[in-house]
């Protein structure tokens, strides 16, 4: 098979994937995106947290929020903290705690009740990811989970696509265009 080949199939493949989150989950973004401005709203902070490339995108997502998304629309930063990005402490309280600890000993740390945890999980299982959303709830804080068991190998796709849409409907509902 061609390079051309297989960049146009997998291009395809994960259009048929942004296409099919579109389809089954439009009213979980919406309802995601309203949860993290009620909560932006009303003084709260988003803690985002996940393993590897999700990790990666706790990072980008929180970024998105903090600097901003695009540098035509002027906005005050929105507060957002990657929960990943900190080796440190990370490693600390895989030492102290162990890994399944990383995310909820900072849960337990920043978040306040009123905040939001968008945990990202491309298995859905992430042992750290799950238990910093049971710190999370048991502190009033809400928990908006990305998975993507059913997506396989294609699955972050859709969620840097879902990341990005989050930040978009949030910004333009908190700080609309002129």
């Amino acid at each position: 098979m061609s390079v051309r080949d297989r960049a146009t199939r997998y291009l395809q493949e994960t259009a048929d994937v942004v296409l099919a989150t579109q389809r089954a989950c439009i009213e979980e973004i919406e309802a995601a995106a309203g949860i993290l401005v009620a909560t932006l709203r009303s003084g709260g902070k988003l803690l985002i947290c996940g393993n590897g490339g999700s990790a990666a995108d706790a990072q980008h997502l929180a970024t998105e929020f903090v600097s901003t998304l695009t540098v035509d629309h002027p906005r005050p930063s929105i507060p957002a903290i990657a929960l990943t990005t900190d080796t440190s402490l990370l490693t600390a309280v895989a030492n102290d705690f162990g890994v399944e600890g990383m995310f909820a000993r900072q849960v337990e740390s920043l978040g306040a009740e009123g905040d939001a945890l968008i945990a990202i999980s491309t298995s859905g299982n992430s042992t750290n990811v799950l238990k910093a959303a049971e710190t999370a709830r048991a502190g009033a804080i809400r928990v908006i989970a990305l998975t993507g068991e059913s997506g396989g190998k294609l699955a972050p796709e859709a969620h840097l696509a879902i990341e990005q849409l989050l930040a978009l409907l949030v910004e333009e509902e908190l700080y609309p265009r002129a």
